[in-house]
């Protein structure tokens, strides 16, 4: 009998196949499966419901067209398509648009407790995040929690944490592998 494991990196490898022959049902079952997981990715960086939405739908149409650059060998999906997610996000956060934006915020609404999505929390207990973090050795969740949860780029890690930036991509690069580890 297969375990669960190897179901999942069957099915995930049967959906990048119909993926990358541009089937469009096997596209509505990748948004129906990971887009809560990556909407969830992109609100902790923007903060913001409309802003994500939109992120979401740039998300996916990178993954359509970029299906190809997939490569299983070097992660699993869930993986690659986070790593889109955390990228749109925070090249959205360096636009001129979203730093126009957040300066003409007033204070009232930056503190409100209406940034925090509600289904945030539910997002992150379904893949099971709090403990597979928990695994994690604390260097690797630090780095983790800094670049997935609060948006860091590696050079503003190293610039606020005061960490040598080849210590910073060398925690990463294991963090990651750790992640794997787990994940695929």
């Amino acid at each position: 009998m297969k375990s669960v494991i190897q179901n999942a990196k069957e099915e995930e490898h049967f959906l990048v196949l119909r993926l990358k022959k541009r089937d469009e049902a096997a596209f509505a079952v990748l948004y129906d499966t990971y887009g809560a997981t990556m909407y969830g990715i992109i609100m902790r960086i923007v903060r913001n419901y409309a802003d994500a939405e939109n992120l979401l739908q740039d998300c996916f149409v990178k993954c359509w067209l970029n299906i190809d650059s997939f490569n299983p060998e070097k992660g699993c999906l869930t993986t690659w398509l986070i790593n889109i997610a955390r990228n749109t996000a925070i090249d959205f956060t360096r636009s001129k648009y979203y730093l126009t934006k957040k300066v003409n915020q007033n204070l009232e609404k930056i503190v409100s407790n209406e940034l925090a999505p509600k289904s945030e929390g539910i997002i992150i207990e379904a893949i099971g995040l709090p403990d597979n973090l928990q695994k994690l050795s604390p260097q690797a969740r630090e780095i983790i929690e800094w670049m997935y949860f609060e948006g860091y780029t590696q050079q503003e890690i190293s610039e606020t944490k005061g960490i040598p930036l080849g210590t910073v991509k060398s925690r990463t690069r294991l963090a990651l592998k750790e992640l794997r580890e787990i994940y695929c």
